[in-house]
């Protein structure tokens, strides 16, 4: 049973910097990629980044330049640095893991519950 719990939300002006964390627990497989999806009102699920076990990473093109993924395997913990806020990053953001193939299709089965993030 994977456990994905993540912190470092809140609310920031224009301009500033969060950093999200995500810590990982239970039976987690070294193949797996790990992602952050972010959902607001009215816009859906959008994946935000996602980097798979040898550190490749892709993001999506609204937040390529602003953020960073990056994950520290000796403590179970997947981040998400994010500078240059804007409103339109306003959403919840949750971190999400399994095959590459499954997060990829936006559809991997193991979820956090997520943060908040407000920029205004």
């Amino acid at each position: 049973h994977v456990q994905l719990v993540e912190s470092g939300g809140g609310s920031v002006q224009t301009g500033g910097s969060l950093r999200l964390s995500c810590v990982v627990s239970g039976y987690f497989y070294s193949s797996y990629c790990m992602a952050w999806f972010r959902l607001a009102p009215g816009k859906g699920r959008e994946e935000v980044a996602s980097i798979d076990s040898a550190g490749n990473s892709i993001y999506v093109d609204s937040v390529q330049g602003r953020f960073t993924i990056s994950k520290d395997n000796a403590k179970n913990t997947l981040y998400l640095q994010m500078n240059s806020l804007k409103p339109e990053d306003t959403a919840r953001y949750v971190c999400a893991a399994d095959s590459c193939a499954d997060v990829q299709a936006g559809a991997p089965k193991h979820w956090g519950q997520g943060t908040q993030v407000t920029v205004s």
